[in-house]
């Protein structure tokens, strides 16, 4: 298996220290260095090009003192550099999330965070990275398909004693194209009030979904679940 060469840009050290800590406790990976700024970030990375030590993979801060993170993944966008980003923030804005997918982020890992999220995201990201270095010069469409789907993880834990995986499922599938309520989830889905709302807001902890109230019917207001694109 080829290790998967990884640079922390993260600029608290405390924070940068756990990632690698983290990392190291994971098969396939290498920590190869770490940055507290987008400047020092850019430097390893170039050095990491020109001497043929590449960086296959950048678990990237967004806020850094000296510049968006963001802004650093299109300078080597713009530079030729092919690097994948993982984006490890507490931003979850969902405009700061349309900009990350758009420079080309593979996965968003939202601050704060378990290891078990942490090693599900990066095993996730070993798969995809496994599936392209296919020997082929193309794939075919289920092939790409695959190694994409590869990617899909959310921030969820592991689910809490009482929620079922096919419900969950359901649930996610049925918010994906329009805000719903805990009463409108039940109805649909023949469950209890109270049972979709735990679904619902074990969604929204994982920040699949994103709460909102609902206001303009009669009684108190209603919190709308809606996708997070």
């Amino acid at each position: 298996m080829t290790p998967i060469r990884v640079l922390v840009v993260e600029d608290d050290p405390r924070a940068a220290q756990a990632h690698g800590a983290y990392l190291a406790r994971l098969d396939g990976f290498a920590l190869v260095g770490t940055a507290h700024t987008a400047a020092s970030a850019r430097r390893a990375i170039r050095h990491a090009y020109a001497t043929d030590e590449r960086i296959h993979l950048v678990l990237l801060d967004l806020n850094l003192p000296d510049g968006h993170g963001l802004e650093l993944c299109r300078e080597l966008r713009a530079a030729g550099i092919a690097i994948d980003v993982i984006a490890v923030t507490a931003v979850r804005e969902l405009g700061a999330v349309r900009q990350a997918v758009a420079v080309g982020v593979v996965q968003y890992l939202i601050k704060p965070f378990t290891f078990d999220v942490f090693a599900a995201k990066l095993r996730a990201y070993r798969e995809y990275f496994e599936r392209m270095r296919s020997p082929v010069s193309a794939l075919s469409q289920r092939e790409v398909d695959t190694a994409f789907a590869a990617l899909r993880t959310t921030n969820l834990p592991g689910l809490p004693k009482g929620l079922s995986q096919e419900t969950l499922d359901a649930v996610t599938e049925l918010i994906a194209a329009e805000g719903l309520s805990a009463s409108e989830v039940a109805d649909v889905l023949g469950l209890s009030r109270v049972t979709a709302r735990r679904y619902l807001e074990f969604l929204a902890d994982g920040g699949v979904v994103a709460r909102s109230p609902r206001h303009g019917g009669r009684g108190r207001p209603e919190l709308e679940y809606r996708r997070v694109e």
